[in-house]
């Protein structure tokens, strides 16, 4: 699920094999945070999840 929302982040955001190829800096910054935010919106996610099961 994690690989998933990263790839489709990555596309919607530009973040091309072009990109890895020309500038690998830019490309792994831009990919360090796509990776941090699909973490967080997960991990939101499922502790939201979480709480409304139990209630």
């Amino acid at each position: 699920m994690l690989s998933r929302l990263i790839v489709q982040m990555a596309e919607q955001e530009g973040i091309t094999e072009l990109l890895k190829e020309e500038n690998q800096m830019e490309w792994i910054r831009r990919m360090n945070s796509v990776r941090n935010r699909a973490e967080e919106i997960l991990s939101t996610s499922t502790y939201t999840v979480r709480i409304l099961w139990q209630t």
